[in-house]
């Protein structure tokens, strides 16, 4: 139903005596309702300039709520908080280590520079939220310093599984980048437009062409950050390039090849610790997609859920279908579904519940489940490391999993609370 049509029915439904309020009174019901449903229901209409900012993985409305909700200490979000205020992410003595040149071989070895760059990329992510948040202008500086040292340093990245680095970490440096350009003005110009000059220059010749004999994952993480580097960047080719792989690649990653009709997904035969990257990657391009307008959550009705409640359930206990195909130019063929890393849940549900429940209204029990079995998880844990430790303590406790850190404090919604 359109924004329209609703509100005429709400119009006509109304009782005739309801109808006789004061006009200014009326003006503001309207203008409740109206935001309430754009809210609810559609994607943002994109600005002038063709692009929403800040618009990747957050927009504005979303912080400014987060920040509300956590000022009147309302749970999941004030726990939420807690936990990414004092992890060792956001602590202020955070010292960047950029490399020149960066190296990630097959399943990162050898690794040189590959763990600083994904570590930075996570603590760069967490203080510009923390600044978008509560305001304290140490972080944001100290966000901007990380993202400088590396586009001051960083010359080339190589090796077996540079595609799957920048498409993993790059994100996050560009939602870091996006947060501090659009919310603080002091991030200086020079500075800023190093940063650009490393994503156009050194990020994007890496990815441009995807990966699409790769398993899925590999494209899914190259489409997540190159539809963000297209809203940081204004880019309207990059991103559309973004979005036409996502409905229409010929490579694993597409949304076509990466799941069949029932939600199995090309990698449910090689462990689930893969086939949930792969989901979470392609949950965080469509959010920003949703950001600038874009429903790509519904793409082949609503293929991604499918995905999700099909790969959620069979990590819960429950059994599933399974039909053994192809990958892309046959390079992959898994014969029956793998119980590797099975139960083992990767934080990455609240995004799409929160958009297919809030949003949408639609059903995603399984994907619940997984999300309220993952927030008991992160309670029942220790308390979170809090300082940077030396060098050979960060290389071992690596980045939070998920595609984007602090899934509950960003996603969580109302409707999502409990089951």
């Amino acid at each position: 139903m359109t924004h329209v049509s609703t509100f005429s029915t709400l119009v006509r439904e109304t009782p005739a005596h309801l109808r006789q309020v004061p006009r200014p009174l009326a003006v503001a019901v309207v203008s409740v309702v109206l935001t309430a449903l754009l809210s609810a229901e559609e994607p943002q209409s994109p600005a002038s300039d063709g692009f929403v900012h800040p618009g990747i993985a957050h927009s504005q409305a979303d912080l400014d709520s987060i920040r509300q909700k956590i000022d009147d200490s309302e749970s999941p979000w004030i726990d939420a908080w807690n936990t990414t205020k004092q992890s060792r992410f956001a602590s202020l003595q955070w010292e960047a280590e950029p490399v020149a040149n960066v190296q990630r071989g097959a399943s990162n070895n050898p690794d040189v520079g590959s763990s600083e760059f994904s570590n930075d990329a996570a603590a760069a992510y967490t203080h510009a939220l923390v600044w978008a948040i509560d305001r304290n202008p140490a972080h944001a500086r100290k966000s901007a310093e990380i993202l400088d040292a590396w586009s001051g340093t960083l010359q080339s990245i190589s090796n077996h599984d540079a595609r799957l680095l920048v498409g993993m970490d790059g994100q996050e440096y560009l939602n870091a980048a996006e947060l501090l350009r659009h919310t603080w003005d002091g991030w200086p110009r020079p500075n800023q437009e190093a940063f650009e000059k490393m994503v156009r220059d050194i990020w994007y010749p890496i990815i441009e062409d995807f990966y699409p004999s790769a398993n899925g994952n590999w494209d899914a993480s190259m489409l997540q950050t190159m539809i963000a580097m297209g809203v940081y960047l204004d880019d309207r080719e990059m991103f559309d390039r973004a979005v036409q792989y996502y409905r229409n690649g010929k490579g694993n990653g597409a949304i076509g090849n990466y799941f069949n009709e029932f939600g199995e997904c090309q990698e449910s035969g090689r462990d689930q610790a893969h086939t949930q990257m792969g989901l979470d990657y392609l949950a965080t391009t469509c959010e920003t997609a949703w950001h600038q307008g874009l429903d790509l959550y519904g793409e082949l009705d609503n293929r991604l859920l499918k995905g999700f409640e099909y790969t959620a359930k069979y990590n819960l206990g429950m059994d599933v279908p399974y039909e053994p195909y192809r990958s892309f130019e046959g390079r992959y063929f898994y014969k029956k579904i793998s119980d590797d890393s099975r139960g083992r849940l990767r934080p990455m549900y609240e995004k799409v519940v929160s958009h297919y429940v809030h949003r949408q209204g639609l059903d995603a029990k399984y994907s619940q489940q997984a999300m309220l079995k993952l927030r008991q998880r992160a309670i029942d844990s220790d308390t979170p490391n809090r300082g940077r430790g030396d060098r050979d303590s960060r290389r071992r406790r690596r980045r939070p999993s998920g595609s984007l850190p602090w899934d509950t404090l960003m996603y969580a919604t109302q409707a999502n609370v409990s089951d």
